[in-house]
């Protein structure tokens, strides 16, 4: 039955020779396994029991959910076709779902990495691309703010008697964040020296020493030249800061939806995944810290 399958996939659905011998292989693992499961089992006889315990077999081996998937779509196309053709009598594949993929787990920068860029004068200079440099990683650490939202802030979208900034996120919708004694004071500086540099106010916050609003790729080349200095994560974006803003309120006793509401998630279970996040590290902190783990 395999080969007239594999001869369909070739000559009536002109799929490439790569294509048939992926399948081919997902075919034949499968059969090999029913077949070290029971010797009478045949393509006929087997259940929907049997292609699970096949996938958990693939996971239990170490493979990713993605080659779960795709030979259990191997299974689920040749049962269709036998069926079609009056080869087997039921097709135990359809009811089979498979596993989830798993997202990854998002990167953030440790805290004491952080504090290492920001608290020690060494790691900047004092010239206005750096105090802008240093503004900005400040202000998506201490916000959690996008890339777009950060660019887009304007000078009038802060206000310094309520400690709060006016964002603008997806979809143009706004919201507030507030911030502290430490963002105010180097967003004053920061302002101070821009005025001067640029010849006096600028509508966009953050601009070019010509009064342009600064880029995107100008923000995520200086993000990722100053998080090189302290990480050897392999991304070091924007978006690496936003997440260890999330990840750095929730590891400090921050309730979830109160982050969702910083962050500007539509749905706090898009915000859930920082607590993955939170307890892989309490699971690491468990096993340095303790005598029997």
């Amino acid at each position: 039955m395999i080969e007239k399958f594999l001869d369909y996939l070739r000559y009536e659905r002109n799929r490439s020779e790569l294509t048939v011998k992926t399948y081919e292989q997902s075919l034949r693992d499968f059969q090999t396994y029913f077949k070290s499961r029971d010797s009478l089992l045949s393509w006929e006889s087997i259940d929907s029991d049997i292609i699970r315990d096949w996938m958990e077999s693939m996971m239990d081996k170490g493979d990713m959910a993605s080659t779960v998937n795709r030979s259990l779509s191997a299974v689920r196309s040749f049962f269709r076709f036998t069926l079609a053709r009056g080869l087997v009598k039921h097709d135990p594949a359809h009811v089979v779902k498979g596993p989830k993929k798993q997202k990854p787990l998002p990167q953030f920068v440790r805290e004491g990495e952080i504090d290492r860029l920001l608290d020690h004068e060494e790691m900047w200079g004092r010239d206005y691309k750096d105090v802008r440099a240093r503004t900005i990683i400040l202000l998506f650490y201490s916000t959690g703010m996008r890339l777009a939202e950060l660019i887009g802030l304007n000078s009038g979208d802060v206000d310094f008697a309520s400690r709060q900034l006016k964002v603008t996120g997806k979809r143009n919708k706004q919201r507030i964040i507030p911030f502290g004694d430490e963002v105010e004071q180097e967003l004053r500086n920061y302002i101070l020296q821009r005025n001067q540099v640029v010849g006096g106010p600028t509508e966009a916050l953050f601009a070019t020493e010509k009064g342009a609003r600064v880029s995107r790729s100008v923000v995520t080349k200086l993000v990722k030249e100053h998080l090189s200095l302290v990480t050897t994560l392999k991304k070091r974006s924007p978006h690496v800061l936003r997440h260890s803003f999330a990840t750095a309120m929730l590891n400090n006793g921050a309730g979830l939806e109160s982050v969702r509401k910083l962050l500007g998630h539509e749905s706090v279970a898009t915000t859930e995944i920082y607590t993955h996040t939170t307890f892989e590290q309490l699971k690491k902190v468990y096993k340095d810290a303790h005598p029997r783990a």
